[in-house]
């Protein structure tokens, strides 16, 4: 699962990260020789799953070719509290300019890929995919996707532009349910439609007009499992809305067929990381 092609989208963030850390020129970098070279070593100061090595990489490779990084784990791997990850060589001045933009996206990644693990662990057993939604921090969403599947949970749709859910206000412009499913396929007769219903009437107007999957967000358990046995199979079920650790195993076990939530890319608390010199 390692990602190793650097591609321009990926490029782009960390040229945006570096320009908002270093700006015009790291200041503080005539304290150190220019020709001076030195070693690091990052350590991991709690238990998580890795993600983002090929941010990090990028970040240094930007500053100078030359900084050598030997990774002692990779992509998906769970690491212990003061375990090595990768060791550093090469100049000074790359290495110290480069430290915190390189553990930021490190340390984001690998807090969302770690949360992504624990929900995904929670119902490994039980025949649902975890997915994310579009709350994820502007600019990073590829890479917090990308670090969703790392831990073991799965994408919803990447923007607006690539997936139709037709919403509550979606339906009063169009009309109606059906309407509404009719605009958007007639453009898009490629993409699978999906419609939030927020009762049983309009679940069956959604099965209806063709739908492919049904969002039930903020569902009750008894409602979530009620409409499984109505819908039987002829449209994919989607939980949502008010979604922990705590319950998803309960909302999994109403026979839905998919739990999103924005918990994984939101409620992330960074992971303690350390970049040691010497």
């Amino acid at each position: 699962m390692l990602l190793d092609v650097l591609d321009e989208g990926l490029l782009h963030t960390v040229r945006i990260a570096l320009a908002e850390d270093i700006g015009s020129g790291d200041i503080t970098a005539v304290l150190v020789p220019e020709h001076q070279t030195a070693q690091a070593t990052v350590i991991s100061r709690e238990p998580a799953i890795v993600c983002g090595m090929a941010w990090f990489n990028a970040v240094f490779s930007e500053l100078d070719s030359r900084v050598d990084i030997d990774w002692l784990v990779r992509d998906g791997d769970a690491v212990h509290s003061d375990q090595a990850l990768c060791k550093l060589s090469g100049p000074a001045r790359a290495l110290l300019s480069g430290e915190r933009t390189a553990l930021n996206f490190l340390q984001t990644l690998s807090a969302t890929a770690t949360l992504s693990h624990r929900y995904a662990e929670t119902v490994a057993d039980l025949p649902v995919r975890i997915l994310d939604t579009r709350k994820t921090i502007p600019g990073l969403r590829n890479a917090q996707k990308y670090a969703v599947r790392i831990g073991g949970c799965d994408n919803h749709r990447a923007g607006l532009y690539d997936g139709i859910l037709i919403k509550e206000n979606h339906i009063a412009a169009a009309g109606s349910i059906d309407s509404a499913v009719k605009q958007v396929r007639a453009d898009n007769p490629n993409i699978p439609v999906e419609v939030e219903v927020e009762n049983g009437t309009q679940l069956l107007q959604a099965l209806e007009a063709g739908a492919e999957r049904l969002l039930l967000d903020n569902h009750s358990l008894p409602e979530l499992t009620a409409a499984v046995k109505t819908v039987a199979g002829r449209a994919g079920l989607e939980a949502s809305g008010g979604v922990t650790l705590d319950n998803i195993r309960e909302i999994a076990l109403t026979g839905v067929d998919y739990i999103s939530t924005g918990s994984l890319t939101k409620d992330i608390k960074a992971i303690d990381l350390s970049m040691i010199f010497g």
